[in-house]
């Protein structure tokens, strides 16, 4: 007879706290949503007008790509 899910579920989830890790919950937007790819296109022009008129922000945009980039390396 088969393990019932709970039970399996309960079992990895022990599993995985006794390897050192602890379940984490995260909300992200929901790309499906009615509007999702408007916002994102607004958003976007409002961090490239921004750019386009601060040198501070896109040295930072650009060391920030640096870091990701440097870690990716590694």
């Amino acid at each position: 007879m088969p393990t019932p899910v709970n039970k399996r579920v309960q079992r990895y989830r022990d599993a995985m706290r006794s390897a050192g890790f602890r379940p984490v919950q995260v909300w992200v937007p929901d790309t499906r949503r009615p509007g999702f790819a408007e916002e994102c296109r607004r958003q976007a022009r409002v961090v490239a007008a921004a750019e386009a008129s601060d040198r501070d922000l896109d040295e930072f945009l650009d060391a920030a790509l640096a870091d990701i980039e440097d870690e990716n390396r590694r």
